[in-house]
């Protein structure tokens, strides 16, 4: 099991480009399912998360070419339906949860999916009820086999009709997208989520053939057709790791500028880092954060005490609240972090207090974090990476500490972030990982 060495204090400067987007791309790549022709994705991330994805598509029978570095092109001609039913296949699904997306392709296409309950991040229970409800109401059986947990899905063809989300599930509406694009006649989706990611896939999915209308709002329109050809897509820069490095940057940054952020696409991120004081500077496609030797947490318009909380696109995603809250650590002034989405996801804050941080724990969903103002630096500690998120998030937290800290588990940062350690290092961290 590997982990980081940290030796905190080092001031970072420089430039720094974010990968493409993990998101993104997990969805794009179940959608090359959809067609027998050449699908050509650039900017893909070289993480663990997207490595296992592609492994699983060359092991059911897509023929996979690289092209140069984060550029692929994928050819699902020869798919080994029957691959799809064997131990290997689902064991594999159930350690990782983009496996869940390739039910929609698997249903659409060849009338047949078969998927183990899948893993990843212990940030409590995400249910998977909307994907099914979904497929379901396209004419799809479903059959859950609960003592080997798998889920056997079939259809003898789908149907288009009107179904009105019991959530906004973004992998839950990329999984009805996908399966709705070949499905007879027409899909509408009330409710569905609307991230860039999902605009991401509705444009990929159109320039292969698919018909959908109404992308970037929550109404979906899909005229279901009879087959889709090759297209190229590009994938959009990470929006979590631009929020990661702005994180980076005001504490530790002494002039970081991070290139080709996607800025259009940020939504509420930048707006939010104000919020807590940093302030950022929007040059072209780029966010510049000067030095920050203090930031001060706003107050609400009457007054009253400052809350973050995630909620679904355009709100602010869940994914960088852990980040967001260790960045509080060293703000002047209180916030209240509402974590609303997953009940786990805070429970990685007992190690910042660990480390000296000021945080009360109201219960699993709401933390006030009270800022020391960069006057008191954090203590060097060792913890363990719980998710992808609270585990940058601490990597953030050591990097300002005083002394050396260690980390545990990184494969979970891993899962999220690309060659994380020599990236920042670049900047003049010093980070070390051994085995």
């Amino acid at each position: 099991m590997a982990s980081f060495i940290i030796e905190g204090g080092h001031e970072l400067q420089g430039e720094i480009r974010p990968q493409g987007a993990k998101n993104e791309a997990l969805q794009v790549l179940c959608a090359t399912l959809l067609t027998s022709e050449p699908v050509r994705i650039k900017n893909i991330p070289d993480i663990s998360d997207v490595n296992n994805q592609i492994k699983l598509l060359k092991d059911i029978g897509v023929r996979v070419e690289k092209n140069g570095e984060g550029d692929f092109t994928f050819q699902a001609d020869h798919v080994n339906i029957e691959y799809l039913q064997s131990d290997e296949f689902l064991e594999r699904c159930r350690r990782l949860r983009g496996s869940v997306m390739l039910i929609g392709p698997l249903v659409a296409r060849f009338g047949r999916a078969m998927v183990s309950k899948p893993g990843g991040d212990k940030i409590g229970r995400r249910r998977l009820d909307t994907h099914f409800l979904g497929i379901q109401k396209l004419g799809a059986e479903f059959c859950y086999d609960a003592e080997r947990g798998i889920f056997d899905i079939q259809a003898n063809g789908l149907t288009g009709t009107y179904m009105l989300l019991d959530e906004a599930s973004v992998t839950g509406t990329a999984n009805i997208v996908m399966a709705a694009v070949l499905a007879k006649g027409t899909t509408t989706i009330y409710n569905a989520a609307c991230e860039p990611y999902i605009q991401q896939l509705c444009h990929m999915l159109n320039a292969m053939g698919a018909n959908i209308s109404g992308i970037a709002s929550n109404l979906l329109t899909i005229v279901g057709v009879d087959s889709l050809h090759g297209a190229t897509h590009r994938i959009l820069p990470d929006m979590i790791e631009v929020g990661s490095f702005i994180g980076v940057a005001a504490m530790v940054g002494n002039g970081v500028r991070i290139k080709d952020v996607g800025y259009q696409q940020l939504g509420i991120i930048p707006y939010t880092f104000r919020r807590l004081g940093i302030e950022l500077i929007h040059e072209g496609d780029d966010i510049y954060i000067p030095r920050q030797d203090h930031y001060q947490i706003d107050s609400f318009i009457d007054g009253s005490f400052m809350t973050l909380s995630d909620a679904p696109w355009p709100g602010l995603t869940p994914d960088l609240l852990s980040v967001l809250l260790v960045v509080a650590t060293q703000a002047k002034g209180s916030v209240l972090i509402h974590q609303k989405m997953f009940e786990s996801r805070l429970f990685f804050v007992d190690k910042l207090i660990d480390m000296g941080a000021q945080i009360i724990l109201c219960d699993p969903h709401r933390a006030v974090v009270v800022g020391h103002d960069k006057q008191i630096r954090l203590r060097a500690g060792r913890m363990t990476s719980p998710d992808i998120r609270a585990g940058i998030a601490l990597l953030i937290a050591a990097m300002s500490a005083e002394g050396t800290s260690t980390i545990d588990n990184i494969n979970q940062i891993d899962r999220g972030y690309q060659n994380i350690e020599a990236r920042l290092n670049a900047l003049g961290a010093n980070i070390r990982r051994v085995e």
